[in-house]
């Protein structure tokens, strides 16, 4: 990875009158001195394919979890001020305009209207397309929209365009409903497949669509409805919801659950997690000078609500000539008297200044001083009067700047292991304030329904939940009060060249990158294992901070937990591993085995019926798969921790879906933060999600229904002949074709390609195919037993002409 130790973001801005010492370039505009956020916002940039995305986060760009396809390109949206848009601009970016600012976190701007691909003239060769999801959907307001995605086997060749017409109901001629030209989707310069940048509005549901190539290919395919119908709640008892009324911050969510806990002790216990973060603190500091070769800076040793904010210091004039450099203490108070020639002009050069401060053993006690980003410090300081030093920290004294202590809340009837567990888990990004609303409206939801609701009393009574509502409560205090767009924990590894007062907003370890599968430290894409003011800085280790730590001790102590849920914001996205890949070749984690696939198809039918049934948000077929297929690669973040290392299923929420206006026909970002009245949606909406992902753990976990499978022919030609298997529920299937007898070791049923269903498997001579069938709940059809000698597998013939 691309290490470039400079600015917050890693990049050459400019501020007037300090130049970069390192760089030759301008440094970082100060964000956090003056309380002023100096038009820092939430910026579009469009990148050709998701190499220019990896190129962002080499440079520390902080990126927002969002990626959307465009007809030119991917949009991102990433946190920049002005003087980092531009710059961006000069490295040759496209950044565009902005969703929302420091001002107004909900104002949202309509998003850039999209072009379309003028189509190029055909060639003489005809391309085969396959299409992997053909859909219609409602919304918002009832808005139908039309989601197709296809590919094309001429795909690598970008001239290729494809166009999508559908029909306006069962019996219309293809083309009354509509016709339009699909762009060409790219990952780190791959062809993946085409798809609508957008779903495309439509004003009545289609039966059937046909896609056609320039190339010469077509195919006319069904259209089947995303999304099935909103749920009816039985029983006579009121469902009781809406449990927040406010963002609140991690000690107020923390005081929550405990009182929880207290309430309902026969259904709870509070879990303290072992590993206490490093807490809402700050050394505290003050910066002399202005440009960069005479700048001073100074830190305390004590962090600021430990006595750092007790010490000042001041740069005297003596008024002699020839007066020597010196420093002096009373108290607290360090006075640094500045040396001078023969006619008493001040000669102590900022390098001088810091040797000497550092050298004095009482002054060292309390402070450090340093040279401005390895400066070498050759310009002369000028006189300061007394300055205290600041943490800056801005939050109420109802904050504590001790270590945090995370707590988890464990929910069942049952607590002692006999029952599948369920880890739901929030905020592990700081400026997330919907997420941990989701965590305690679902926690509320569960205890307070389950005196009178039958299906909350069957989730709580079957399942052992665990919700751990902020893993990043330094960030998330440091958001809500300081600066709103941290990501980050607060922990700083920066040295002393990217320490100073002006870069306390780029400090930091992104959780979400600080896990020890498929991390930057392995060669995967998506992380910064170098650039400590980076906003995707993975740390200095895999697993380094305590907030990481913590979520791996809780799924190790607890070996139930089979299922998990980690709620992110915004954009309206619905995932699940693999999560990372290596940029070179674009190699992959390892995918899920094609039943695993399926259940997490099948589970997101019903669990994202669920959000629509509040208000009727669509999450997007496009939004919805494996991370680096419908977002980017995110090296070392917690989702593949869990599957890969312990086999976790786990799904990963970015609540905050588009909002459509059907007047303007466009969708428009939420942003993190947006207003609270819709910030409340959202969480309501994802509660809903949850309460669904528990419902799907209950059935999975008293799931005794066996698979049941058939051997389905799909194509038969001279020679050779191909055949899969149709399933009764998502399951893996093992099979022979030399006759022996199936087991676990035998050749599995595999995916065809990604977003593309079952393999075809050819033969091409007469066989005989030996066969059994395993659900994700561990049910093996006809109770067959694969490590055993039973010959209860199935059988069939395939012949071939």
């Amino acid at each position: 990875m691309l290490a470039l130790l400079v600015l917050p973001l890693a990049l050459a801005v400019s501020a007037p009158g300090l130049a970069s010492p390192t760089s030759g370039s301008a440094v970082v505009p100060d964000r956090s001195s003056t309380g002023e956020q100096n038009g820092v916002g939430l910026m579009r940039i469009v990148v050709a394919d998701k190499s220019g995305i990896d190129r962002l986060n080499e440079l520390g760009v902080d990126l927002a979890e969002y990626v959307k396809p465009v007809d030119n390109g991917i949009e991102v949206h990433a946190i920049l001020s002005p003087e980092e848009s531009q710059a961006l601009r000069d490295k040759g970016f496209d950044v565009q305009d902005a969703i929302s600012d420091q001002s107004d976190y909900a104002d949202n701007m309509a998003e850039r209207s999209a072009s379309i691909r003028a189509a190029t003239a055909a060639t003489a060769s005809t391309d085969t397309l396959t299409v992997l999801r053909s859909e219609w959907f409602s919304s918002l307001n009832n808005q139908l929209f039309l989601n197709i995605e296809v590919k094309s086997s001429a795909g690598t060749d970008s001239t290729t365009v494809l166009t999508a017409s559908w029909d306006s109901g069962p019996g219309t001629e293809i083309g009354s409903g509509g016709t339009a030209t699909m762009s060409r989707f790219t990952d780190a310069g791959q062809y993946m497949y085409h798809r609508f940048s957008n779903p495309v509005a439509i004003n009545a549901a289609p039966a059937k669509a046909t896609i056609t190539s320039n190339k010469g290919g077509s195919v006319t395919v069904d259209v089947a409805k995303w999304l099935g119908s909103p749920r009816k709640v039985a029983g006579d008892h009121p469902y009781v919801s809406d449990f927040v009324d406010h963002y609140m911050d991690p000690t107020e969510v923390t005081a929550r659950f405990t009182g929880l806990a207290a309430e309902f002790p026969k259904l709870t216990e509070l879990i303290d997690l072992p590993y206490k973060t490093n807490g809402y603190r700050r050394k505290a500091q003050a910066q002399f000078g202005t440009a960069a070769a005479s700048i001073v800076y100074v830190t305390s040793t004590a962090y600021g609500s430990e006595g750092g904010n007790d010490v000042s210091m001041s740069l005297v004039n003596p008024g002699t000539a020839n007066a020597p450099l010196t420093v002096s203490m009373s108290g607290k108070a360090v006075t640094v008297s500045l040396a001078t020639n023969g006619s008493g002009a001040i000669t102590s050069t900022a390098a001088q200044v810091v040797a000497a401060v550092n050298g004095n053993a009482d002054a060292a006690k309390l402070l450090t001083a340093s040279t401005y980003r390895g400066n070498a410090g050759t310009g002369v300081v000028a006189a300061a009067p007394v300055t205290n030093l600041t943490d800056n920290l801005k939050a109420p004294a109802s904050v504590s700047r001790e270590p945090f202590q995370m707590k988890a809340l464990r929910i069942g009837k049952h607590r002692d292991g006999s029952k599948v567990g369920v880890f739901l888990y929030c905020q592990e990004h700081a400026r997330e304030w919907v997420t941990p609303l989701v965590c305690v409206e679902s926690a509320e939801r569960l205890l307070r329904n389950y005196a009178h609701d039958p299906n909350t009393r069957k989730i709580v009574d079957d399942l052992d939940i665990f919700i751990l509502p902020v893993v990043n409560p330094d960030g998330a205090h440091y958001s809500m009060y300081d600066y709103n767009m941290q990501r980050k924990n607060m922990t700083n590894y920066c040295s002393a060249s990217l320490a100073d007062p002006a870069a306390r907003n780029a400090w930091g370890v992104d959780i979400n990158r600080n896990f020890s599968v498929g991390s930057v430290f392995d060669g995967f894409t998506g992380a910064s294992a170098t650039n400590c003011t980076g906003e995707t800085f993975a740390g200095p280790s895999e697993l380094s901070e305590p907030e990481a730590r913590n979520e791996v001790w809780l799924v190790d102590k607890f070996p139930n937990i089979k299922l998990s849920m980690n709620t992110h914001s915004y954009g309206g996205y619905f995932m699940w591993p693999p999560g990372a890949y290596k940029a070179a070749g674009r190699e992959v984690l390892p995918r899920v085995d094609q039943g695993t696939e399926a259940y997490f198809w099948t589970s997101s039918d019903y669990i994202l019926s669920r959000v629509q049934e509040y208000r009727g948000t669509a999450i997007w077929p496009g939004r919805t798969g494996p991370v680096t297929d419908v977002l980017y690669s995110a090296a070392g973040n917690s989702a593949d921790e869990h599957w890969y290392n312990r086999g976790i299923i786990g799904w990963d929420f970015e609540v905050g879906a588009d909002v459509y206006n059907p007047t303007t026909k466009r969708f428009t970002a939420v942003g993190f933060q947006p207003s609270f009245a819709e910030g409340h949606e959202e969480a309501m909406e994802f509660a809903n999600g949850n309460i669904a992902i528990l419902e799907v753990a209950r059935a999975y976990a008293t799931d005794k229904i066996q698979p049941q499978t058939t051997l389905k022919i799909v194509k038969q030609e001279p020679g050779a002949t191909a055949f899969t298997f149709s399933i009764s529920e998502p399951a893996n299937v093992y099979y022979t074709l030399d006759g022996s007898r199936p087991t676990y070791n035998s050749p599995k049923l595999a995916l065809a390609g990604m977003r593309e269903g079952v393999q075809n498997i050819a033969v091409n001579s007469d066989t005989t195919v030996n066969w059994f069938s395993i659900d994700i709940a561990g049910n093996v059809e006809s109770n067959y037993k694969p490590d055993g000698a039973g010959r209860n597998y199935n059988k069939q013939a395939v012949a071939v002409q």
